[in-house]
């Protein structure tokens, strides 16, 4: 083992020991907060959300523009493939923090168009991501693993341990998975996207107040895709650690 795997190794382990953290004083308060927010929220404007965010992640999972053209880059060493991927972080943070500020400064009507503008760049880091570490989205697994990366990134702290989980033992995951034409069926969306608005509910509605929306738009989009850059990057290193020490690499 080198030096440089080494390294990634107690990274790894560090990152881990920080997502199993218990949740914190301020973490439950948070939590009864958001609670008390969303049951003021009519039923319907709850179905609106799920219906959006279900359509545009549905979307994404299954389609052309995010499969077909995606290549996986051929085998190279750990070290290249996260130097890779934190030149792709960057290239992110920035486009998210352009469209927020954008978005930001056009007022309500422009801040409520980034939550699906800032979805689907999301989700074509994620996918690209995933080829810089030599995942076939092709393979309906590798896009469940996605969304299982997605998830954990805007988790509560409540939920992240068992999604760690999920992801710390992907091959008795996808052993419990159905067939790649009922795999859809089973993501709980209603969970899916409450877990996702309220984690950003809060910075989102300050970003359609005028006078520095778009000051907060790029910030949270900025933050928003630093933190999904860092989970990303540190599962798909899981994977690829594990695949070396399945082979007697490490």
């Amino acid at each position: 083992m080198g030096r440089y795997e080494t390294e990634i190794l107690a990274e790894l382990h560090r990152w881990e020991q920080e997502m199993r953290k218990e949740p914190s004083l301020w973490d439950r308060s948070s939590k009864k907060l958001q609670n008390r927010f969303n049951s003021m929220l009519p039923e319907k404007v709850h179905l609106m959300i799920t219906k959006s965010i279900k359509s545009m992640v549905h979307g994404t999972l299954i389609g052309s523009e995010y499969i077909s053209k995606k290549q996986p880059m051929p085998p190279r060493s750990l070290r290249e493939s996260d130097e890779t991927a934190d030149a792709l972080i960057v290239s992110y943070r920035r486009t998210a923090a352009v469209e927020g500020a954008g978005t930001g400064a056009g007022g309500f009507l422009l801040g409520l168009a980034d939550f699906p503008i800032l979805l689907g760049i999301k989700m074509k880091f994620l996918f690209d991501a995933a080829g810089v570490y030599g995942f076939d989205v092709k393979d309906y697994r590798e896009r469940l693993y996605i969304l299982y990366i997605f998830q954990l990134a805007y988790s509560s702290p409540f939920k992240r341990v068992e999604l760690l989980e999920r992801i710390l033992n992907w091959e008795d995951t996808t052993g419990d998975f159905p067939t790649e034409q009922q795999y859809l069926r089973g993501i709980d969306w209603q969970t899916l996207q409450q877990d996702y608005r309220d984690h950003i509910d809060l910075v989102k509605m300050l970003q359609m107040v005028p006078g520095f929306g778009a000051v907060v738009g790029a910030f949270a989009n900025y933050r928003f895709l630093d933190e999904l850059g860092k989970t990303a990057k540190n599962c798909f290193r899981l994977r690829t650690v594990n695949e070396l020490k399945q082979k007697g690499w490490l």
